[in-house]
């Protein structure tokens, strides 16, 4: 039974993470610098801005485990402005930096980590190139904490060129939403423009678990990215609607549907066998 080290377990994704893990089969430890609310599996505090500590924890800890068999990487400030630029700049690029390096030092292969929808260029006050977004074209970083995260494809794409038999795979999530943050959607629906900075796109943290398990279970090695969102919008009105009032410029790649999210999710699909089924509606 593989053990699967989750960075960041203690925050919104990373809860959903472990209980997903743990409910398929997998062993679990939860290390972060934070307790969890619930502990679901053993937890182990870790600094990840100390490379010490991100090797000795994939490597082994005491009353704990003597092996590690993949990395789920969460652990990160979550967003922009949550502290100043420079500040989420330098923990996020360096904590990535340590994890990777430390998992290669302990002879992990399999990495998965969360990447980010601000990648594609959000908050869109340059609009994308077209629509839906999908992963063809280049990252457009806008903030301090998205041109972090976009280095941090560009740092994986090297040690996976260093070993080709390593696999890591950077889910771009989208906004991500626990149930109890459904309760909010009411209070968008009547502008269109409040939620245009991610194309009215989220993520149930339930179905973002699904995504890093599928990622996990994914068996090329290798550098892939894939965007994670729910295959719905956040609003009432049809997708095409609001996109023909807020970016009527944009060319299409291919007609949407309904509410079908504008984060384009097909290559998850394809290749992960994503397939998101919990949602507000």
């Amino acid at each position: 039974m593989a053990l699967v080290a989750v960075t960041g377990g203690s925050g919104k994704l990373g809860r959903a993470v472990v209980r997903d893990l743990l409910d398929n089969g997998y062993d679990v430890v939860n290390l972060d610098v934070a307790p969890p609310r619930e502990q679901l599996c053993p937890y182990t505090r870790i600094d990840f801005t100390d490379y010490g500590q991100a090797v000795e924890a994939f490597s082994a800890i005491d009353s704990r485990y003597a092996k590690v068999d993949a990395v789920v990487h969460l652990a990160a400030i979550p967003g922009p402005g949550v502290t100043g630029n420079a500040a989420t700049f330098a923990n996020n690029i360096t904590v990535s930096y340590n994890v990777f390096a430390a998992a290669r030092a302990a002879g992990i292969r399999n990495v998965v980590w969360a990447s980010s929808e601000t990648v594609l260029g959000l908050p869109f006050d340059t609009p994308p190139p077209y629509l839906p977004v999908d992963e063809e074209y280049a990252g457009r970083p806008e903030t301090a904490y998205s041109l972090a995260k976009h280095l941090d494809e560009q740092m994986a794409a090297q040690f996976c060129r260093w070993d080709p038999q390593l696999k890591m795979i950077g889910l771009r999530f989208s906004n991500v939403m626990e149930p109890g943050d459904y309760a909010n959607f009411a209070s968008w629906q009547d502008d269109p423009r409040a939620r245009r900075w991610n194309l009215w796109s989220y993520i149930d943290c339930r179905d973002g678990a699904q995504a890093v398990r599928r990622a996990l279970e994914y068996p090329q090695p290798g550098l892939e990215v894939f965007i994670i969102a729910n295959a719905d919008t956040v609003m009432h009105r049809e997708t095409a609607d609001l996109a023909a009032e807020v970016f009527p410029d944009l060319p299409w790649q291919r007609s949407v549907s309904g509410n079908e999210t504008l984060l384009s999710i097909d290559k998850a699909r394809r290749l992960l066998g994503y397939d998101p089924t919990h949602g507000w509606r």
